[in-house]
């Protein structure tokens, strides 16, 4: 299943709604990326194994299922979540790139990708839709609480 979709940041039509920075939204996404169980409460275990400031290994935990992955990132543009084929778990990725077509409009696309061939995609569309839905509600919940982190002050330094 390949999938997109964008999300908009920044309401510029909308005077009440904060704007938030590139670098900001940067950050949460980073974050995103270091600590996922302050956006998924499911998880149950993280462990970064390797990092440079361009990439990081993980092993996360969802009860007896272990993942591992690779994270790429490029600085203020996009990180790259991929997802080796292991065990019972077919290769896998997920970029989220910040988009940006003119000042302060802020967008994140989202861009998923199964591995599956289009004759997979077709015998599994009625759970590919399900699987639609539950990606963007997950990713309109990142966004809000990149939102909120912004908004009282929790992206603007540093990300240690």
């Amino acid at each position: 299943m390949k999938f997109e979709h964008l999300i908009e940041i920044n309401d510029l039509t909308n005077p009440s709604t904060e704007v938030i920075t590139r670098e900001q939204l940067w950050r949460g996404l980073v974050l995103r990326a270091e600590s996922p169980k302050l956006f998924m409460d499911y998880i149950d275990e993280v462990s970064i194994t390797d990092r440079t400031e361009v990439s990081m290994s993980r092993t996360i935990r969802y009860g007896e299922l272990i993942v591992i992955d690779q994270v790429s990132l490029a600085h203020l543009a996009h990180v790259h979540y991929a997802v080796a084929a292991q065990n019972d778990i077919p290769q896998s990725s997920l970029r989220m790139s910040i988009d940006e077509p003119s000042p302060d409009a802020l967008f994140v696309r989202f861009v998923y990708d199964d591995g599956h061939s289009a004759e997979e995609d077709a015998a599994n569309e009625m759970y590919n839709e399900y699987r639609r839905s539950a990606y963007q509600e997950a990713d309109i919940d990142t966004v809000r609480l990149i939102r909120e982190m912004a908004e009282y002050g929790r992206l603007n330094g540093q990300l240690s």
